[in-house]
Formats: C-alpha cells, sequence, structure tokens
C-alpha cells in the first residue's frame, strides 16, 4: 500500500504533507516538517538529527491553520 504525500517548499524547508499513519521516517529528513492528520486534528512533527521527531503539544483544527503555523516556523528555521 502506497502512502500519497504533498511536498510544499517554504524557505527552503521541505513541509511534506502526510495521510493518517504515515510513517515519517519514510519520507522525511533532517530539517523537514510533517503535517499528518489523526482523530483530534492536524498534527506539526519536526524531523531532526538521526530521524527525532519533536512536535508541538496539540494538534490544529484545521488543515489550513497547521500549514500556516508550519510555514511559519520555516520562516524563523526549524
Amino acid at each position: 500500500m502506497s502512502t500519497v504525500t504533498t511536498v510544499i517548499k517554504h524557505r527552503k524547508v521541505k513541509i511534506v504533507v502526510l495521510e493518517q499513519g504515515a510513517d515519517i521516517a519514510a519520507h522525511c529528513r533532517e530539517g523537514d516538517i510533517a503535517i499528518l492528520p489523526d482523530a483530534a486534528g492536524w498534527w506539526i512533527k519536526f524531523v531532526g538529527a538521526g530521524g527525532e521527531v519533536d512536535c508541538y503539544g496539540i494538534p490544529y483544527p484545521s488543515y489550513n491553520e497547521a500549514l500556516w503555523s508550519a510555514k511559519a516556523a520555516a520562516e524563523f528555521g526549524t
């Protein structure tokens, strides 16, 4: 089963939009930002050195809000 991804480049940062349940490590590298949904909302995940993943403590209620936040993070460098 393949996962659909969308890649958006913003300020030289790759923002990867994934389907629910997708494996972040399979699609993202260090410095990337992943956006993915679950039942609670849209999560922003930051991929660090060695594939370490960090995220904001709460999900966003919409895709657009999550994307705006990811672009803002890219503005300041992740």
